[in-house]
């Protein structure tokens, strides 16, 4: 067991504790970005000129309009720009644009003494538009082979001879939409600059220092005059790891030429039609099974829609080639992938990166395959598991590979499936308009950044004469959880107890170069950072402790803030004692952590290596109830067993567990998003801009009866504390929602129907798909899928 993973007893770590803001939030006292405002004099506002037009060039910009509105004291354009005009770390994404590219694209920026004031400027503004030719969906971006970044290929084994010689071929497409993250708090700035012409900014954002970056080159000044600060987000979801930067670097802009403060808050309606949401995605496939249900090929395509700029495009599209795979081991694979350029938002990072939208392919083709081959899709699925020894197609042994079939045993176990499937086929056979199924998936998704260098991390620790402790990492807060690990994973180190610790706000001047809190990577990173801070402070009060206890160092441990020898009988200290007496004896009582994953190598462009530290495993069983009448659904009763390694802090793990999956599950089969796809005015313009055209799950999406186990005797050797990371892997679990849809929408029609399902899988979509099945023959078809 590894020093990074060893756990001491009796530890911090592993308990069950609440969020540790968790009272904060439900009675209103947490502060968030733009609950900053009211603390900050001579605050101006800001407002966006946003485009009414997919595609346009601007021909004449008149901000002189502006100026007549009271209140309005700025109005920001490129001309404004010391440095370099552009938001993206693409360089392909101007601050300031000479083109719309999408409909709601912020094309100035108006200041004013009041937000009604800056809104009424920003209507004054005057913008003379050329419209031009616009790409609003996948399919016509491939149809005019419009493309952006880099195309990448994966290849394992020999796709044509094994689809030449398998028994059974199918071939299909499947198109899926994107999501909007519609987090609570949408995006918030507040600038300020002080008198030596220091910059400031409060930013609710994942990825602190690239916004500190940003921000540095969009006003021309080094990294160092830029100090950025994340308090907490309320909800990030990916959506602020690259969108937030702009609009903190306006924010910026406005406070370096008014010298007052400048806050910039999007509304819902700004947020939604302005930021990035997930990419949606065309696939086309081919596949080949033996007689015995297993596959041996698969030939895919996939499509990312990337919308108007690269934004995080080209690794999302390379983690979903990495996961088409899921939990299933293919002998002979190969996947094409590129990105569309499409005149929509720049999508961006989601829970998930890219792993659903792969994975999701490989689950729909099985559920459409299942019936064409004569199997019950829970057996197809599990006799396709990767097995131990087996590898993937990009050549990553797949270690642990047997919790798979541990976390599926244990599933159908607690769960009584096969007692419920009977129920459920009896059930059927009696009820003529509505419908049951239960459907089980696998997850099995890999841990780590795409590009190696994002893999580490940094961390701050104080220990004050009072024997008193202060964290800081480069990790952000939103909502996961991840500062009450890091409390946890301190006081563990320490061997001091929890409430000696308290943690500071996530600051770019404490710890610099930090990576996204993504990639599910939060806890592992920064907790290891942590870890290795604490111990070096450790090691050298052991030297103090051993003095005074006249032991040996090496013999010195810390265990609740007591300080003891080996021997039970070993006289003790308190960790005050031992603080107190290290600073007389000038012994340094902080230390600065560092931590960086090892092991990882990959070749982004041959697309082979082992760039994930670890997979994390789970599965899931769901049971759906559909109306035959509507396609509406209830779902019954959700089951999970999910790896999380050994636990950092369980209740937090559990959360987040059943968050993941809600928020699959609502991308899957309530959230649909639609752009105007006419040739009228309003082509490209996002019709589902807010809760009330754009469902979200609610309380009454949640299943009845809702079961979420962690997997037990699954520590992860090299990781913190043997834990797992749980932000992003859950959210596929959701899969098997949309696959109990499509049972249940089979039943509808004789034996053996498959079922094209639409994605999301709203009651629509479930109601075309049964009605199709209502008017199959009897004989199952052997064609293509």
């Amino acid at each position: 067991m590894s020093s990074l993973s060893l756990r001491p007893e009796n530890s911090v770590v592993g308990l069950p504790l609440p969020h540790e803001s968790a009272a904060l939030h439900v009675t209103g006292e947490a502060l968030y970005t733009d609950d900053l405002v009211i603390r900050t004099h001579d605050v101006l506002h800001a407002w966006p000129v946003q485009s009414p037009h997919a595609h346009a060039r601007i021909l004449d910009l008149r901000v002189k309009p502006a100026y007549d509105v009271p209140g309005v004291v700025r109005v920001l354009t490129s001309e404004d720009v010391p440095g370099v005009n552009d938001a993206g770390v693409k360089h392909d994404e101007p601050l300031f644009p000479s083109e719309a590219m999408f409909h709601g694209h912020a094309i100035c920026w108006v200041l004013g003494e009041t937000l009604e004031a800056a809104r009424l400027g920003a209507l004054a503004v005057e913008v003379e538009y050329e419209e031009l030719p616009s790409l609003v969906t996948v399919r016509e971006a491939i149809a005019a082979g419009n493309f952006q970044g880099i195309g990448r290929h994966l290849e394992s084994g020999d796709v044509e001879a094994a689809l030449a010689s398998a028994p059974h071929v199918f071939e299909g497409e499947f198109e899926f939409a994107g999501q909007e993250h519609f987090y609570l708090e949408t995006n918030s700035a507040l600038a300020l600059i002080d008198e030596g012409g220091q910059i400031f900014v409060q930013s609710s954002t994942q990825h602190p220092s690239e916004t500190q970056e940003i921000i540095a080159h969009v006003l021309g000044v080094a990294n160092h005059a830029v100090t950025v600060q994340c308090l907490r987000m309320g909800g990030g979801f990916g959506g602020k790891e690259m969108q937030p930067h702009g609009f903190a670097a306006i924010a910026a802009l406005g406070a370096t030429l008014t010298g007052r403060p400048v806050r910039l808050r999007l509304n819902r309606t700004q947020d939604v039609t302005m930021t990035g949401k997930r990419h949606g995605f065309h696939s086309s496939w081919r596949v080949g099974f033996d007689d015995d249900g297993h596959l041996v090929a698969l030939d895919a395509t996939l499509t990312a829609d990337g919308g108007w700029s690269l934004d995080l495009s080209e690794p999302v599209l390379a983690r979903a080639m990495c996961h088409i795979d899921n939990g299933y081991s293919i002998p002979n694979v190969r996947v094409d992938g590129r990105i569309a350029k499409t005149n929509k938002t720049s999508q961006t990072a989601f829970r998930g990166f890219g792993g659903p939208q792969g994975m999701l392919v490989i689950e729909d083709i099985l559920g459409r395959c299942a019936p064409k081959l004569g199997y019950d899709a829970m057996e197809l699925r599990r006799r396709n598991f990767y097995q131990p020894l087996d590898s993937t197609p990009y050549g990553m042994p797949v270690r642990h590979a047997e919790r798979l079939e541990a976390c599926w045993s244990e599933v159908l176990e607690t769960a009584d499936v096969e007692r419920r499937k009977v129920e459920i086929e009896e059930f059927n056979a009696s009820h003529p308009h509505l419908k049951r199924a239960i459907a089980m998936t696998p997850v099995k998704f890999g841990i780590s950044f795409n590009l190696t260098a994002f893999n580490q991390a940094g961390a701050l620790v104080h220990v004050y004469k009072d024997g008193s402790v202060l964290i800081n990492h480069g990790g952000t807060e939103m909502g996961q959880g991840l500062h009450t690990k890091m409390l946890q994973v301190a006081a563990t180190s320490l061997g001091i107890p929890l409430s000696r610790v308290r943690l500071a706000p996530t600051r770019t001047d404490k710890v610099p170069n930090t990576s996204a809190t993504a990639a599910s990577s939060g806890a592992d990173l920064n907790g290891a950072a942590i870890k290795n801070a604490c111990e070096q402070i450790r090691t050298r009060l052991e030297q103090v402790a051993g003095g005074k206890l006249g032991i040996g160092a090496h013999d010195v441990r810390f265990a609740d803030g007591v300080v003891r020898g080996l021997t039970f009988d070993s006289p003790t200290l308190s960790w005050e004692e031992v603080v107190h007496a290290a600073y007389f004896q000038r012994v340094q009582l902080w230390a600065a952590g560092f931590y960086r994953t090892e092991g990882l190598h990959w070749d982004a462009n041959a697309m082979r290596g082992e760039p994930f530290k670890y997979f994390a495993y789970g599965v899931a069983a769901s049971e759906v109830e559909v109306d035959g009448f509507t396609g509406s659904y209830t779902l019954r009763q959700v089951d999970i067993v999910h790896d999380v390694g050994d636990s950092l802090s369980p209740l937090i793990d559990i959360g987040q567990i059943e968050g993941g999956f809600v928020q699959g599950a609502g991308w899957l089969t309530l959230e649909d998003l639609r752009w105007d796809e006419s040739t009228g005015p309003n082509r490209g313009r996002l019709a589902t801009q807010a809760a009330s055209t754009y469902k979200l799950p609610s309380f009454s999406e949640m299943p009845e009866v809702f079961n979420v186990r962690l997997l037990e005797k699954a520590h992860e050797d090299g990781a913190v504390y043997g834990s797992k990371a749980v932000g992003e892997p859950p959210l596929m679990l959701a899969f098997s929602v949309r696959e109990a849809l499509r049972q249940a929408a089979a039943a509808f029609g004789p034996a053996g129907t498959s079922v094209d399902l639409g994605c999301p899988a709203t009651p629509e979509a479930v109601y075309w798909g049964l009605d199709k099945a209502r008017a199959c023959s009897a004989s199952p078809s052997t064609g293509g899928a």
